[in-house]
Parts: C-alpha cells; structure tokens; sequence
C-alpha cells in the first residue's frame, strides 16, 4: 500500500475525504488543506483523472526526524530516487512548512535538491537538470517543527487547470472550487442550475461534466506519465473505461448568463473548447431583469468585487436590488453566492442560512446560502 495526500481548496477537505471514498481509497484522513489516503500505486492514476475536487496528488516517498538542514539532506539522499526517474528527467523542489523552526525554507529546498541529484551522480555519473519552470517530475518536502515528508507530485500542472478553458476573466474561479461549491450547495444533475453572472463559465463547465459524467482529467497528462514504474497499459485502461461512463450530449436544464458580452464569448468559447456547445443554454442579460428558468432550482454565481472606489460604490447599491430580484423571481429557488466583499449579508437585506468560509487561491471567501420562501428572508437584525 502507498500513502499519498491530495491538496485541495481549503474549506472543501471534508468534501475530497467524500470523494476518495467512493474511488476506493483507503486509509482516510483529512486534514488542513487536503487529505491524506492510502492504496496501490495505480489509485493515483484514477484520482488524477476523476477528482473534480483535488489540486494535486502527492505520492509520500519518505519521511524522518530532522534538527537541522544536514539532517533533511542524508534522509533525502538515503532515498532511491535512481528507481522512480531516469536521470534525464528534469526536476524542481518546493517545500512547505509549519511551525518549522529553520530559518529559511529556500534553504531547504536547496538542500533537498542537492541530495537528489547527488544521488543521481553517484549512481549515473551525471546530475539531473533542474527545470523551475515545467520540471518533469516535482518534487515537495513539507516540514513541521520536528518532522518532514517527502512527496513526488504525481499531478504536475494542477488539477483545476482541467486543459479545457481557453478563456478566462479578472479573477476567475478555480474549477475545483466551483466543483466543491455545486457539491456544497446540494446541485444534483436534473435540478434546474442558473449562473446570473457567470463570466467565462466555470460553474457551467463543471455542472455540464458532472450532469454528463466527464472525467476531469480526460483532456490532458499528468507528471506520473514521465516515472519509471508508469504503466500505459493501465492507464489506458482507465481512461477508455472512463470515457464509456458518458453520457451522450444533449440540451441540460443549465443556464448561464452575464450583462457582459465579452464575458458570454468567453464563456461559449470555453463550452465549445470542452465540446459540449449545444448543453449550456446562454443569453446576455442583466441580472435585475431576469426572471426564473424554472419553478425551483439552484443559483450559483461569484459576482464581482469591489477593487476601486467607484467600484465598491456600484455594488453597493447592486446589492439590494439583487435581494429584491431574488425575493420577488426566483421563490422556491435556493442562491449560493461565493464572495470575498463580506458587506454583502448585510447590503442584500436577505437572511443567510448558512456561511462557509472558503478560499479562492489565496483569496478568502465566504458562500452565502439564501432560501427563497416569499416573505420569510428578510433580516430581523443586522449580522457582520
């Protein structure tokens, strides 16, 4: 059995704990920032590639004790690294820590570089390259104030960079963020879904893939492709009997749109990309001005936030008039608004039901839960 930790938003680790279980991983434990798990090798392979909710899978190759520096370096030296790469493969070292009590972690990244690619030498004769950039195979240390983990990243670019969106806005949402929110908000394939501001389409993205079982990994390769033990017959295996899972393509009770043009061509650019043009229904409209595409349903949408004055000011007063459209249109509906601007609970004049803190890199957010029942939101007290 292996052990492995996949890193995901923070605020959706109970939700990736959820998902590796039902891709039979074992061993399950979740934790700041992601969950540690354990099964054969090949289980990275299938979380990799069906994960909506991971940013990376990182396979532990080592772990020890350490005081100081030198420590780390013998315990990264004594680790066969000649059996998991050929020498020719570039590399890259990140680490991570908390409360480590040495001084500099670039410091002791350098030195875990070194142990690898003197290791290298030894046995080859030659030194691996270092590729900072798009290394081949990455490599991450992460210290606590008495211990460090070794990991291979078997993901290489993260998982929320699908290989799919061709287009994107300001501030865009990170795919597995907007996975996690469809999940936390209870959206169901077949439940009417509406997106009043969906910029270049994250949310409808996911939502088609689920409703149409597409694995989110189908569209691009992963770094455990470039590792010895990397067998092409079992992941091609995996990726055919993943891709027989879907479901044909058809018209979905999915619905996006954005007062942006611009943002409606971004967003039908990303859909066509993916090749599911003809799912997503689209139109440019203002979100005041929109009435329901269904008698009940789910809303999810990430409006803009505020940077500049002028800016805070127009959503300011965009707030309200939200509430209002909410109360009076979408009756029988529930709205899940993700939002770094924590004014808005208290300019949209509608009782939050729920409040879950999440983050968007290194942006924190809070989804708002608002269920509409006529005349039974509207705040009885003022709450931050």
């Amino acid at each position: 059995m292996e052990r492995f930790f996949a890193t995901c938003p923070r605020g959706l680790e109970l939700l990736l704990a959820e998902e590796l279980k039902q891709l039979n991983a074992e061993g399950i434990d979740a934790a700041g920032g992601g969950v540690e798990f354990s099964g054969e090798f090949f289980l990275c392979y299938r979380v990799n590639l069906e994960s909506r909710i991971a940013s990376r899978v990182l396979w532990r190759v080592g772990s020890a004790r350490y005081r100081n520096e030198d420590d780390i370096y013998r315990a990264a030296f004594a680790l066969p690294w000649d059996e998991w790469f050929e020498r020719e493969r570039t590399l890259r070292v990140d680490v991570t820590a908390i409360k480590c009590p040495l001084p500099s972690l670039n410091f002791i990244a350098l030195r875990i570089k070194d142990a690898v690619c003197d290791k290298i030498r030894r046995l080859s004769g030659r030194r691996p390259s270092v590729n900072t950039r798009q290394p081949d195979i990455p490599i991450q240390g992460h210290l606590t104030d008495r211990s460090f983990t070794l990991y291979i990243d078997t993901t290489g670019e993260p998982l929320f960079k699908r290989g799919q969106r061709i287009a994107t806005g300001e501030a865009p949402l990170r795919e597995n963020l907007a996975a996690g929110i469809l999940r936390l908000a209870g959206w169901a394939p077949g439940t009417a879904l509406l997106d009043p501001m969906c910029g270049s389409g994250t949310f409808l993205l996911e939502a088609a893939q689920i409703a149409l079982d597409i694995a989110p990994g189908l569209g691009r390769h992963f770094a455990f492709e470039r590792l010895k033990n990397f067998s092409s017959g079992r992941w091609r295996d995996l990726r055919q009997q993943s891709a027989a899972r879907q479901k044909p393509k058809a018209l979905l009770p999915i619905y996006g749109s954005d007062i942006s043009g611009e943002a409606l061509r971004s967003a039908c650019a990303n859909l066509t990309a993916a090749g599911l043009n003809g799912v997503v229904s689209l139109k440019r409209a203002n979100i005041l001005e929109l009435a329901a595409p269904a008698n009940e349903g789910i809303i999810v949408t990430n409006p803009p936030y505020g940077v500049r004055l002028g800016e805070q000011q127009q959503l300011a007063e965009l707030y309200p008039k939200l509430g209002d459209v909410l109360k009076k249109q979408f009756s029988g509906w529930r709205a899940y608004i993700l939002s770094a601007d924590m004014r808005l609970p208290k300019l949209i004049r509608l009782a939050a039901s729920k409040r879950t803190p999440l983050f968007n890199g290194a942006l924190e957010c809070r989804l708002f839960e608002y269920k509409m029942v006529t005349g039974t939101m509207r705040h009885k007290r003022t709450q931050a």
